[in-house]
């Protein structure tokens, strides 16, 4: 059976990466804790597929929104930071990224994968699961869905929101309304 994550201390994590400045660099949990930073860390199967790029490319389209959240998005895959790149520097139009916002990280020894309970073993990749983790590193949410399914990032912005509010939320809660009073 699997280990429940949510509501504990999240897997601590340092990642090589590809930058947003396209430079090699590194992620890690305990910064973005260090900085008082909210985490969106989410993990998705392959570079170069078809879901991937669009939700990685929404996500990018809408990084000033987290930014104004005090969140930092992190990408994760099993595959290097040089495939990163390389998709990184390809146009969109021709199915690759282009510019993004924010980081891509390298999980090339499947360990941050497998400790968030996404990795698919026999395949060495991920499934696309989500997760949001508090400044002070508690995993807050957590989604995880087959690979054909691409996320919504509203429903990302207003999950992060509602969490932040630090109250109880009811069902199609949006930012604005208020909260249970209890």
């Amino acid at each position: 059976m699997a280990e429940r994550l949510v509501g504990k201390q999240a897997p601590r994590f340092e990642m090589d990466a590809v930058l947003a400045n396209k430079e090699f660099g590194k992620v890690s949990l305990e910064d973005n804790m260090k900085n008082g930073k909210w985490t969106v860390l989410y993990f998705y199967p392959m570079d170069f597929t078809f879901v991937c790029p669009t939700e990685i490319i929404a996500l990018s389209d809408r990084y000033d929104e987290f930014e104004d959240l005090d969140a930092e998005v992190i990408g994760v895959s099993t595959d290097t930071i040089h495939t990163h790149l390389a998709w990184i520097n390809t146009d969109r139009s021709s199915n690759g990224l282009g510019e993004l916002r924010y980081p891509i990280a390298a999980d090339t020894n499947h360990v941050v994968s497998r400790e968030y309970g996404v990795l698919i073993e026999e395949e060495g990749i991920a499934l696309r699961g989500l997760f949001i983790i508090s400044p002070e590193g508690e995993l807050m949410y957590a989604v995880v869905h087959h690979n054909n399914i691409g996320r919504d990032v509203d429903e990302t912005l207003r999950v992060l929101q509602a969490l932040q509010t630090g109250g109880l939320c009811p069902a199609n809660w949006k930012p604005g309304q208020k909260t249970l009073n209890v």
